[in-house]
């Protein structure tokens, strides 16, 4: 057990950071900025995506759940492979990895938040919109500073939980060989060929302690707001 302990302390500063100081960011803080990165992007793209939805209910709103189902209804693992190859060919040059990693998890998640934002607007009593229109807010203004507000705050455990699974879903990025924790963890493993339980239970408490981190962030963001 001791000796478990000892791998674990020795390859700490690899684990968490990897070669940050070789400009090279690897273990935990590479899974963080791939996990914010791509929730900075996913968030905004799937509130946009949900206001087109709502603003227009015929095509747009049609193609844009064909868009979402078949996404979600796609392994994301298979995502990231199509970005990883398709990438390069876009751009006549090669990416980095963490950025393709972190580009497919924002596509993917920017479906669910779409369904989630969109399901959340479709929710708000319809007196809220004819409220706004009755004091001359146009459209854009009723969505953006009426409805969306209401809207986020009705979600936000449903958007915490997208986001839980974006983070476990970083771990992912080892098939294309990106140094996140995941993979950062094979490599010890794989070089000291001992204490495989100790560093991958390492690994497994150190996502939960990040899960619940972005779970507290939440309720305490939630609780100290005040109600609308």
């Amino acid at each position: 057990m001791l000796a478990g302990l000892t791998v674990i302390t020795d390859n700490l500063d690899y684990l968490l950071w990897g070669r940050a100081a070789a400009g090279q960011p690897g273990g935990v803080l590479l899974t963080l900025l791939m996990a914010f990165g791509a929730a900075a992007l996913a968030l905004p793209a799937g509130i946009a995506l949900a206001g087109l939805a709502w603003r227009f209910p015929g095509a747009i709103r049609k193609a844009l759940f064909l868009w979402a189902e078949i996404i979600r209804g796609i392994p994301l693992i298979f995502v990231i492979f199509w970005l990883w190859y398709l990438l390069p060919l876009i751009t006549g040059g090669d990416l980095p990895g963490a950025l393709t990693v972190t580009l497919a998890l924002a596509w993917f998640t920017a479906a669910a938040v779409m369904h989630s934002v969109l399901a959340g607007l479709r929710a708000l009593p319809v007196g809220q919109y004819e409220a706004a229109q009755a004091q001359g807010f146009s459209e854009l203004q009723t969505l953006g500073w009426v409805l969306l507000p209401q809207t986020l705050r009705n979600i936000l455990p449903s958007l915490v939980g997208i986001f839980i699974s974006l983070l476990k879903d970083t771990s992912l990025a080892f098939i294309v060989n990106v140094p996140e924790l995941t993979t950062v963890a094979g490599q010890v493993n794989n070089r000291v060929q001992i204490y495989p339980a100790a560093i991958f239970v390492f690994t497994g408490v150190v996502y939960y302690l990040l899960c619940c981190g972005i779970e507290q962030l939440a309720k305490r963001w939630q609780f100290n707001r005040p109600a609308l």
